[in-house]
């Protein structure tokens, strides 16, 4: 794989490519900013404000929905790189499993809010300019059960996100190999 070296030309080394790193980060901190606006936001009283949050809430969460797409769209010709060879194959394969489940989520998580938005009757305008939608009428006991889902698939994707931090952090720190490295751009020196 590519990426950017000091004078701007791409380098290889066994890494994710500027444009997978991007996604990546980008996609990584709206997911966090969605899930602590969402905890915070629930637990006001309706005010303006709260609808206010809300907006940038499900904005946020179109974004996410949006990248995740664009990240499987450059990921079907920009394949990651290899995991490191002495790595355990449970671990190759809980790796990989959890990164599908990621994407999955990434997908599913803003699709049931969009859902749950839908049946509460509050259509979703994008960014406030562009309406997307809704995809059911509206119905108080669907919105209910789509809350839940949401809710429930949220708190997945923010558990798996942190499992995820944990495992770089683990190779980076206990195993001393370059995954983490791969997502940021820098090499380990093998000094």
């Amino acid at each position: 794989m590519k990426t950017l070296g000091s004078a701007g030309k791409e380098n290889r080394f066994d890494g994710y490519t500027v444009t997978a790193i991007v996604l990546h980060w980008t996609t990584a901190a709206l997911i966090v900013s969605a899930a602590v606006l969402g905890i915070y936001m629930h637990e006001l009283a309706f005010s303006p404000l709260k609808l206010r949050l809300y907006s940038y809430h499900k904005w946020i969460g179109v974004t996410v929905f949006l990248l995740a797409l664009c990240r499987l769209a450059w990921r079907s010709s920009h394949p990651a790189p290899s995991l490191p060879a002495n790595m355990p194959s449970w671990e190759q394969k809980a790796a990989k499993a959890a990164h599908f489940s990621l994407y999955v989520l990434m997908i599913a998580v803003p699709a049931a809010g969009w859902l749950m938005s839908s049946a509460h009757g509050f259509q979703t305008v994008y960014l406030g300019v562009l309406p997307i939608p809704d995809l059911l009428g509206k119905d108080k006991e669907t919105a209910e059960v789509l809350a839940k889902a949401h809710a429930l698939l949220n708190l997945t994707l923010i558990s798996l996100v942190f499992a995820h931090a944990a495992a770089a952090f683990k190779h980076h720190f206990i195993n001393r190999d370059d995954v983490l490295n791969r997502m940021t751009g820098f090499r380990r020196s093998r000094g």
